[in-house]
């Protein structure tokens, strides 16, 4: 199934569709409008119905539409792992409300860095930050989320969580093809995955940007190519299910 925009990606070898490639309402970064983990998926409104089948096939989890801080920039607000999300504190009372409603277990982090998507990378034990948060600001994210937490800068970028995704369940990572070798193994060692460089959207270096995953399946932007969509599979531990 697909058409000019959006289609489910499935390699001839593989027995079920796991991968989506789509924009959201024309936009291909579609890891700034949405946060997926192993048991849900926040979106926001750009996202049409169509595509939101699409995804429930993909990532086999109940998908919920929400805002954050008045906007559908959810993979910007939010960062998170499988056991709880963390959201800034320039969200409103009724979006918490909301998230509570929906059972979403989340905690709220008062930062100047409000982008918590693009400024932390984490696991359920780990996580990567921007080194321009505080002291006090990493001693936070640890105690809300109960992960070691340690800063770090690649190729000169602060906004780490930008640079990245991590299937923390298949032990694998897809990261920016701009990281060297010390900054790749870094996230190896940290995460304890294997991490395969690459990119997005025909050469972009922001993984998470154009990027969604989860142990069930991954989606990119709609203008990522061939090479970028077969090494993504490899990368993030799909090709292991043939």
């Amino acid at each position: 199934m697909y058409n000019r925009k959006t289609f489910l990606y499935s390699p001839p070898f593989l027995k079920t569709m796991h991968a989506l490639v789509t924009d959201f309402n024309g936009m291909v970064n579609i890891g700034l409008y949405a946060f997926v983990n192993d048991n849900f998926a926040l979106i926001g409104s750009e996202i049409s119905e169509e595509v939101e089948e699409q995804m429930k096939e993909v990532f086999q989890v109940p998908i919920h539409r929400v805002t954050l801080a008045g906007t559908s920039l959810i993979g910007v607000f939010t960062a998170g792992n499988n056991h709880k999300i963390m959201i800034p504190g320039i969200t409103f009372d009724h979006e918490r409300e909301h998230l509570r409603k929906l059972g979403i277990n989340f905690v709220v982090f008062d930062t100047k860095l409000t982008g918590l998507g693009n400024n932390i990378l984490m696991d359920d034990n780990c996580a990567l930050v921007n080194p321009d948060f505080s002291d006090a600001d990493v001693k936070k994210i640890d105690e809300l989320m109960n992960v070691k937490t340690q800063r770090a800068e690649f190729t000169e970028v602060t906004t780490v969580g930008n640079l990245a995704v991590l299937n923390k369940s298949r032990g694998r990572a897809l990261v920016s093809n701009d990281l060297n070798s010390e900054e790749l193994r870094l996230i190896e060692n940290t995460f304890k995955i294997k991490a395969i460089p690459g990119s997005v959207n025909m050469g972009s270096p922001f993984i998470r940007a154009g990027t969604l995953v989860n142990a069930h399946g991954f989606a990119m932007g709609s203008a990522s190519g061939g090479p970028e969509l077969a090494n993504a599979d490899e990368a993030l531990g799909f090709l292991e299910d043939e």
